[in-house]
């Protein structure tokens, strides 16, 4: 019974690890897409938008953390 329960606190430790990792390049992505399409003046608005979406889920990735107490 000991084993399961490890097994299931790594399991958890990966999961969220492997989604922070996830939320901070998928963020980081978005920046440089924003960027990109901050670069021409038609796609501006929607650059600045996907730019700032981008770093707050960069953000959030980094520091955000959901604790199961709460």
């Amino acid at each position: 019974m000991v084993a399961t329960s490890t097994r299931r606190s790594w399991i958890g430790t990966a999961e969220a690890i492997l989604g922070h990792a996830a939320a901070v390049v998928v963020g980081f992505v978005m920046m440089v897409v924003g960027l990109a399409l901050g670069v021409t003046m038609i796609m501006l608005p929607v650059g600045v938008v996907v730019g700032l979406a981008g770093v707050a889920l960069f953000v959030g990735g980094l520091f955000y953390r959901l604790d199961a107490k709460s």
